[in-house]
C-alpha cells in the first residue's frame, strides 16, 4: 500500500500525459505559453502503462485519472487506457479534459475502456470563454460534452473555476444549463498553481460565496449526512434532486485529512501533493533498469513523507515551483 505518517493510504492515481494545451486560461498560464518539456522528458507509453501496472498490482491503487495539460494531445491515450483497462485487478479509469478534440475520440476511448470524463468549462457565453482561455473554442468544447455524453462516459462532470469581474455571476445560468444537459456541475475555488504566481487569496471566489449564488435561485441540501471521506466535493442536492451539484472547496475547507491521492507527472516524477514543493524521481529508476519492485519501493518511501496538509491555510504559504498544467490535475 501508498501509507503515509498520518495513516492515509493512497488508492487514487493521477497521470499527467503531457504539460501542454492548447488554451491559454488566464488563471493557469500567460497567453504566451509556457516552456513545454522536451520529448526525451516525457515517460513514454510503455513507461507509464508500467507505472500504472506497478501502482495497481503492487501499491493499491484502484482508480486511475488521466490528466495533463491536456491529455487529449497525447497521440497515444487510446492505446495507454486499452492497456490500462486490460490490467488486473482492472482500475476504474477517468479523464480530466478541456474537451477539445473529445468530440472525435469520445467513442474510441469509451471503446478502449475509459469510464467517465470531467470537462473543463468555466462559461455558457462563448465571449466570456474567448476572454477566460483566449481562444475561440467554446463549440468544440459543447460537442466533445455531447460527444462523450452520448458515447456513454458517463457521468460527465464539469469542472467550472468563478473569476471575479469576469464569470462570477454565471453560477446560477451554469448550473441551470448543466442539469438540463444532464451532465454534473461542480465549482472548484481557484488555486494558486498559475504559471504567473498572480493569485491572490483576498481577490479568489470562495465556496461560500458560490454557494450565496446558487441559492438565489434553487434550494440546496447537504446530499447525505455522512462524512465525505476522500471526496474532494461537498455534494448538494438541487431543489430536493435527483440533479446536484459539487463544490470543491481546496482552499478555505481543505480536505487534506482524508486524501487518497497520489500523482505522476509526464517526466515521471511522484508528487504526494499538488502543493508539494518536493518530488521523487521514478523516469530514472525506469530508465536504469530497475525491478518492479525497486520502482514500487521508492514508490512507498515518497508517500511515507507526505505531509499532513497542503498547507494552503498557513499565511506563509508558497506556491509550488510547477503551475497546473505541469503537475497534472
Amino acid at each position: 500500500m501508498l501509507l503515509d505518517t498520518f495513516g492515509r493510504i493512497a488508492t487514487d492515481l493521477r497521470v499527467s500525459l503531457t504539460d501542454r494545451c492548447n488554451l491559454r486560461c488566464t488563471y493557469c498560464m500567460p497567453e504566451e505559453g509556457l516552456s513545454w518539456l522536451a520529448k526525451p522528458e516525457l515517460l513514454t507509453d510503455d513507461e507509464i502503462v508500467r507505472l500504472v501496472r506497478i501502482a495497481v498490482t503492487d501499491l493499491g491503487v484502484t482508480e486511475v485519472r488521466f490528466t495533463g495539460g491536456e491529455p487529449l494531445l497525447r497521440p497515444g491515450l487510446v492505446g495507454i487506457v486499452e492497456r490500462c483497462a486490460a490490467l488486473t485487478p482492472r482500475p476504474k479509469l477517468s479523464l480530466t479534459t478541456n474537451g477539445i478534440g473529445l468530440e472525435r475520440v469520445a467513442g474510441a476511448l469509451r471503446e478502449a475502456g475509459l469510464d467517465r470524463v470531467n470537462v473543463s468549462l468555466d462559461t455558457i457565453d462563448p465571449e466570456t470563454f474567448q476572454r477566460i482561455t483566449r481562444r475561440r473554442r467554446h463549440g468544440d468544447v459543447l460537442r466533445g460534452l455531447a460527444a462523450a455524453r452520448d458515447a456513454g462516459l458517463t457521468p460527465v462532470k464539469i469542472n467550472a473555476v468563478l473569476l471575479p469581474g469576469v464569470n462570477e455571476a454565471e453560477a446560477p445560468d451554469l448550473l441551470s444549463w448543466a442539469i438540463e444537459q444532464r451532465y454534473e456541475l461542480r465549482f472548484i475555488e481557484q488555486m494558486p498553481l498559475d504559471a504567473q504566481h498572480g493569485w491572490q487569496r483576498d481577490s479568489m471566489i470562495t465556496a461560500g460565496d458560490i454557494l450565496r449564488s446558487l441559492r438565489t435561485r434553487f434550494t440546496l441540501t447537504p446530499e447525505g449526512e455522512e462524512e465525505r471521506g476522500s471526496a474532494p466535493a461537498e455534494r448538494w442536492l438541487v431543489d430536493g434532486g435527483p440533479a446536484r451539484v459539487g463544490v470543491i472547496a481546496s482552499v478555505t475547507r481543505p480536505f487534506c485529512r482524508a486524501c487518497d491521492r497520489t500523482r505522476l507527472t509526464a517526466d515521471g516524477q511522484v508528487r504526494t501533493c499538488l502543493f508539494a514543493r518536493e518530488e521523487s524521481d521514478l523516469r530514472g529508476a525506469l530508465r536504469s533498469g530497475a525491478a518492479d519492485a525497486e520502482i514500487a519501493s521508492r514508490w512507498r518511501a515518497a508517500m511515507w513523507g507526505k505531509k499532513a496538509g497542503s498547507g494552503l491555510d498557513d499565511p506563509a504559504f508558497v506556491q509550488p515551483q510547477r503551475p497546473m498544467s505541469a503537475i497534472g490535475g
